[in-house]
């Protein structure tokens, strides 16, 4: 008797629920740890999308277990944020990649999942439903008792209740529980939340575990990055279907129209440019474009070399002053060097790396060279050595030119930014060695690494001619009496004077 293939289709939400490991939800560790960033992460974009000084409250309590093992926990993160809108609130977190992230700007999501993913693994894990409360500062706040319905990727609505908003209040409270091990993955959500104070002094981030201890991490500034904006597709980024669902939506009549309205930095100069190179005439309406003509194009924009590069008016970056308020804060070194790369590019994503290298003050020696790195902002803790940044710090850079070896008291920081993050998986956890990405971290450190090795020559400079001053200040008042002994003289000679000039000549020096 033959046996027949059974073939069928799954929800994303049934896939995920499948595959959590994909999406960082591997284990109890990684899951409570995972669960808490998603959702820190989601409430800093919604403060900083709208330019509002995050204020973020995390509370994890303990609901049952072994103490000191796995257990099940209730999770709470408020905010201060823009809030969603009422109608919203079942989607945008009881269904899988349903969010407002599939836009192309910088945000720290970037797939629209952890947040609802956070949900569905609570679920899974502990059947019991989330909570959450929100108001975009109406006169009312919405709250919303939920499920996932897996199968169907649906949120399926328990309770919906609404009050008041007497105070204005705009944010957003979500509750739930899941099962998860906090006490093997406390020393990660503590760094966690230190390196996000890092990358966000201007925020505050108060979190109490289920001990009740109270971590504090406070504003340093008021500062705020600009708000990112949403951008248009590079044709160096496009693709087939890129372009097949622009010709179905556009609302132009004309090749040329079409290129100038929905490509970033195509004038209409360089528009008809590329059109006599590509052979498509500028007049032909879109719409009719056949397949073979789509493929044909895309290839023209491939190897048409008259694009400007993608600019960087869609990037956020922290600059200078903020990413050295974050290390100051939470690091406090002795020095600091900062270098803030121009714009690049790579596959027409726009990017700006940023680095930094901390020494001495409060950072710990250790057997290697401490590395934050962070990705839009994102703390990455896990796969480091699978991470571009730790390539580039430990295989291409001689530390030796700078002064530096790696049991020295230093730590070193690299910031990625772009509308699209070269991430190796869905847990977003390291970068892939895109070669334009690589060379942009080797040159910025590069440029720190000078900074830096230009100090600790002044400071070993500095402490020769100091350690010289002593040997001065222990024997010149030695030899200033036997000489007015010897010399049969009742006045010795001024011994400060001398060593003040001695010390001028060495400060001119």
């Amino acid at each position: 008797m033959s046996r027949r293939e059974v073939f069928a289709e799954i929800s994303p939400a049934d896939f995920f629920y499948r595959n959590r490991d994909i999406a960082g939800f591997s284990n109890p560790v990684r899951a409570i740890y995972a669960a808490l960033r998603e959702l820190v992460e989601n409430s800093l974009d919604a403060c900083e999308l709208h330019q509002i000084p995050p204020d973020i409250y995390v509370r994890l309590t303990q609901e049952g277990g072994i103490p000191l093992g796995l257990a099940t926990y209730k999770i709470r993160v408020e905010d201060n944020g823009s809030g969603v809108p009422a109608s919203y609130i079942p989607s945008a977190f009881g269904q899988v990649l349903f969010g407002s992230k599939y836009r192309l700007r910088q945000t720290r999501g970037t797939f629209g999942l952890g947040g609802t993913m956070a949900i569905l693994y609570g679920q899974i894990t502990t059947h019991k439903p989330a909570t959450i409360t929100s108001s975009t500062g109406t006169s009312k706040i919405y709250e919303v008792e939920l499920r996932i319905d897996i199968q169907r990727n649906k949120p399926v609505i328990l309770r919906r209740r609404k009050r008041s908003n007497v105070e204005g209040w705009h944010g957003t409270v979500v509750e739930f529980y899941l099962e998860g091990d906090y006490f093997r993955a406390m020393p990660k959500i503590i760094e966690y939340l230190k390196q996000t104070a890092i990358a966000s002094p201007y925020a505050n981030i108060t979190f109490v575990d289920p001990r009740g201890r109270l971590y504090k991490f406070e504003t340093a500034t008021n500062k705020m990055p600009i708000a990112p904006k949403e951008t248009l597709p590079h044709p160096y980024g496009v693709d087939v279907e890129t372009i097949q669902r622009l010709v179905t939506i556009t609302e132009t009549r004309t090749m040329l129209q079409f290129m100038i309205t929905h490509f970033h930095r195509v004038g209409r100069a360089t528009a008809k440019k590329f059109l006599d190179f590509a052979g498509v005439p500028q007049d032909r309406n879109p719409h009719k474009l056949k397949q073979e003509e789509i493929v044909k194009l895309v290839h023209a924009m491939k190897n048409f070399d008259a694009f400007m590069p993608p600019d960087a008016s869609c990037l956020s970056p922290l600059g200078e002053e903020l990413m050295r308020a974050g290390v100051q804060k939470e690091l406090n070194p002795e020095f600091i060097a900062i270098d803030v790369r121009k714009p690049s590019a790579y596959s027409g994503f726009p990017f700006i790396v940023e680095t930094a290298i901390a020494y001495g003050g409060n950072i710990q020696k250790t057997d290697d060279i401490l590395l934050y790195r962070f990705a839009n902002r994102i703390p990455l803790l896990y796969d480091e050595a699978s991470d571009v940044s730790w390539k580039v710090v430990h295989t291409e850079i001689n530390w030796k030119n700078y002064k530096v070896s790696f049991d020295k008291p230093m730590a070193v920081l690299v910031h990625v930014c772009s509308t699209k993050i070269p991430y190796k998986t869905v847990g977003k956890e390291y970068i892939a060695d895109r070669p334009e990405v690589e060379r942009e971290i080797l040159n910025g450190l590069r440029e720190a690494g000078r900074q830096l090795g230009t100090y600790l020559s002044r400071r070993e400079s500095a402490e020769h001619d100091k350690r010289r001053l002593d040997v001065f200040s222990k024997y010149l008042p030695k030899i200033a009496h036997f000489t007015k002994d010897l010399a049969g003289k009742d006045k010795e000679l001024d011994v400060e004077r001398l060593l003040r000039g001695v010390g001028k000549i060495e400060e001119e020096t």
